[in-house]
């Protein structure tokens, strides 16, 4: 089960193993676009022990498996749309014409790839 910081709590944690679940549910809010040696890293060994709810729940995240599943939570285009309305300020073409349309709006697509790959980089 992929849900949100929000939903993390002992009691759901717990909830979830009672009904054979594996949640997958962040104890703080994870950063986007973490640098690419964090995501191409490999596993970390497994808890020792006994591991609590909340111990077993952090270590299946921080596994590749666990990154690709949560990452899919974080993967709309309503981010983009947004990201290009607020922070690039991009609201309305300046310009007429579908040709001209179009060249204002590969230049507004360029920004966002720049912004995009300067993040990714770290």
């Amino acid at each position: 089960m992929l849900a949100d910081t929000g939903y993390h709590s002992q009691e759901n944690l717990e909830r979830c193993a009672a009904a054979g679940i594996d949640p997958y549910i962040p104890a703080a809010r994870q950063r986007h676009n973490p640098p690419l040696a964090e995501r191409l890293a490999d596993d970390p060994p497994e808890p020792q022990g006994q591991p609590t709810t909340a111990e077993a729940t952090a270590y299946r995240l921080r596994t590749r498996d666990g990154k690709a599943r949560y990452a899919k939570r974080k993967a709309t285009v309503e981010t983009v749309f947004g990201i290009i309305k607020q922070v690039q300020g991009f609201r309305q073409f300046l310009l007429r014409g579908l040709r001209a349309v179009q060249g204002e709006w590969a230049l507004v697509c360029l920004g966002w790839n720049l912004k995009r790959l300067f993040a990714l980089k770290g």
